[in-house]
């Protein structure tokens, strides 16, 4: 039997909304850290320490029972008391915690011994309410006062924090204690005494409010109901999304905890249920809207749950920019990159309010309403958002291409603003060849590659709604793009596309995985795509565990940077899908099967935001990046974008087809998916391998309406 290995941070964290709790293993949370308790980008709890008269406990284990909630189980050392010594590991403490707003924290102590005992059991807790980016970068001011207050008829702790029009509160409530506390020298205190085999218990209650509103702790004990409506409404989602039955245990566990994760990263929309929400981008960095990873995530989510779209669609139109404004780097029909709800941003000293500085998000709208109509079939989605897409229409011409020469480039005009702007966003994601940073303003090669593939797709829906002149405007105007982009982009020597063009319109020849997402838009003519594909299977990008973002012969290649080596799952995910559409299904499935494989060694199969390019060898395993979200939206969404490609998933729900081209690897000869929603058409299909070939058959719905079509479309996909 195999070893299993288990790759992950030591650390627990559970979060809910707009709230995460992030610990150390034992359940505490030490000072000085990253770690808390973080509401709304602000960290209300920056210390939880938990003892007994002074000493601390040990941990037995500890782990987490649903996104939302987690328990630890501690056991005493030896204990100095007034009545006699305790002998360790006389007493058990477990510590359950559930996040929905607040927290609430149950506390169960049972006496094990022989002896009755008598101690105080003491919890310190300490907030900075510090902003979270100043918490990431390691440089907190202090900007307002914190104040803090105790009720002993409640019992109840208030530490409260105000700058001007700024306040942030946290109370901490006791709740159903077999003991009433006390406050003192910063310690909440229970005075315990238990004789042999007695139990005690309390629940500990963390409430957040802004001065206007409060979010409560969740009402009921962990133990007695498991989370009660959390719990629910986790069950709901489950009962909503894509079932799968497969022969593959690592897919399947991977599938499933890709679900959960996206459970786990819904951010509730004000006036709809908790079915329709939009993503947060990752925990605990990323617990915000972001508008290039929301709309990432409805792409990848098309298959399991088809509506997941109409959040992102909804929530972005919302901020959609409506004049220039430099320091937000906003422009007229731009859709945001980053919100922000901290002291920062409150203030403004960051631009984070929204901020707009991504070269993306804007194009992808149009591609993620186009694809959300085609699930849906829904008429209703193209009269909604049609007004927000023609916006993002005139901003790909007025604003996304800087210079009118027909490429979209980006450069930032705020001072505080992001140098790069395409998914690869670090300050050092874009290197010359020499290593060197490469110059801005930057046209990056995938983005011309999603305005190609939105000009189509929105040529198409011009097309459903009788606008043929405008849908034929759109299709010129991508064969324009075309040929213009491959003639420019292209080098015939090393039979690769540039990786961007610079400030002076050169070409950057360092080999990048961005090239690959040009297969996914189709803007790759069919000759070329061979060379492509070959060029990133090559051993200085592909790891073995994936695709790198950066050849290990360059210079800045690192592999356990950021951006320039390591490994995204995201990243190939979108490859693998352009590898089929090419008719690469082998290496497609190649693909697929190194970012599964690696979900397996990751804790709870649990994909990280990124991990190591190392390469892969029978002796080793895939290294998470320090940092690294967890779980993180778009990296949970790469296992549903590789579902997509292994199926040749085609929705046409406005004709009432699905359009399938499935190619099972062997690594996955048989897969069953269940409650796959087209429009008003409900499937279950079963997949299976007979020899090399792969065969379907209908279990659920119109067989009529499922239709064999090949994926490998290549450029006429959407004409």
């Amino acid at each position: 039997m195999a070893i299993e290995i288990n790759v992950g941070p030591p650390r627990l964290a559970i979060n809910q909304g707009y709230g995460v709790l992030i610990t150390d293993q034992d359940g505490q949370i030490p000072w000085p850290t990253d770690k808390g308790f973080y509401h709304s980008d602000t960290r209300v709890i920056s210390s939880w320490q938990i003892f007994a008269d002074g000493e601390s406990w040990k941990l037995l284990n500890s782990g987490n029972v649903a996104y939302y909630a987690n328990r630890i189980f501690l056991t005493n050392p030896i204990l100095h008391t007034e009545i006699g010594v305790v002998p360790e590991h006389t007493l058990g403490l477990s510590i359950s915690r559930s996040i929905g707003g607040g927290i609430h924290e149950d506390l169960d102590l049972v006496n094990h011994g022989m002896d009755k005992v008598q101690f105080n059991l003491e919890i310190a807790v300490r907030s900075d309410f510090a902003d979270i980016f100043e918490v990431k970068s390691g440089s907190i001011v202090r900007r307002g006062r914190i104040t803090s207050a105790w009720s002993q008829g409640a019992p109840r702790l208030t530490i409260a924090y105000v700058n001007k029009d700024f306040k942030r509160r946290v109370t901490v409530t006791a709740h159903k204690w077999d003991s009433k506390p006390v406050y003192a020298n910063g310690r909440i205190s229970f005075e315990l005494e238990l004789k042999p085999g007695e139990a005690w218990h309390s629940c500990l209650l963390y409430a957040v409010g802004d001065g206007e509103t409060i979010d409560h702790a969740p009402d009921h004990c962990i133990a007695q109901t498991g989370g009660a409506g959390a719990h629910r409404k986790l069950s709901q989602w489950r009962d909503a999304t894509l079932k799968i039955e497969t022969s593959n245990e690592e897919f399947y566990r991977f599938y499933h905890q890709s679900l959960e994760d996206m459970a786990a990263l819904r951010l509730p929309i004000e006036g709809t249920d908790h079915l329709e929400f939009v993503p947060a981008a990752g925990v605990p960095w990323f617990l915000a809207l972001f508008g290039r990873d929301s709309l990432t995530v409805s792409l990848q989510n098309a298959m399991v749950h088809s509506s997941f779209a109409r959040g992102a669609l909804e929530v972005l139109s919302r901020h959609q920019a409506t004049r220039r404004d430099d320091y937000r780097d906003a422009e007229p029909g731009k859709i945001m990159h980053e919100l922000r709800r901290g002291e920062l941003a409150h203030f403004k000293l960051i631009p984070h309010t929204p901020y707009y500085g991504t070269a993306d998000a804007t194009i992808l709208y149009l591609i993620v309403l186009h694809n959300a109509w085609r699930c849906t079939g829904d008429p209703d989605l193209l009269a909604r958002f049609l007004p927000v897409a023609e916006k993002c229409l005139s901003w790909i011409d007025e604003y996304g291409d800087r210079d009118g020469d027909g490429f979209q480039e980006y450069q930032t005009r705020s001072k505080a603003g992001a140098y790069n702007q395409g998914w690869k966003d670090s300050g050092q994601a874009l290197v010359n060849t020499d290593g060197s940073i490469v110059t801005a303003p930057i046209a990056l090669v995938e983005i011309q590659g999603y305005v190609y593939d939105a000009w189509l797709r929105m040529a198409q829906v011009y097309d459903a709604l009788g606008k043929s002149a405008r849908a034929q405007t759109l299709r010129e105007k991508a064969e324009a793009l075309f040929v213009r982009f491959n003639d420019t982009f292209w080098d015939e020597e090393s039979g690769f596309y540039a990786f961007c063009l610079d400030g002076e319109k050169k070409q950057v020849l360092s080999v990048a995985s961005n090239p690959g997402q040009c297969l996914w838009s189709g803007i790759v003519p069919p000759d070329r795509a061979a060379k492509v594909v070959k060029r990133l299977m090559e051993p200085d990008m592909w790891s073995g565990w994936g695709i790198r973002t950066l050849s290990t012969d360059n210079p800045s290649y690192n592999p356990n940077s950021y951006q320039n080596g390591a490994v995204w799952p995201h990243d190939n995910g979108i490859i693998a899908m352009g590898f089929r559409r090419y008719g690469f299904a082998n290496e497609a499935a190649c693909i697929a099967r190194d970012i599964s494989g690696a979900a397996g060694y990751f804790v709870q199969h649990q994909m990280p935001e990124l991990y190591s390019g190392m390469q892969r060898d029978p002796t080793d395993f895939p290294v998470q990046y320090l940092g690294a979200n967890v779980p993180q939206a778009w990296a949970a969404g790469s296992c549903f974008a590789m579902l997509q490609m292994i199926v040749g998933f085609q929705p046409d729900a406005p004709a009432g087809k699905l359009y399938i081209d499935p190619v099972l690897p062997e690594w996955l000869p048989k897969l069953t998916i269940r409650d796959l929603r087209v429009g008003e058409n409900v499937f279950d299909l079963r997949f299976w391998r007979d020899d090399d070939a792969t065969r379907f058959e209908t279990l659920k719905g119109d067989p009529l309406a499922v239709v064999q079509k090949s994926y490998a479309t290549a450029t006429t996909r959407w004409l």
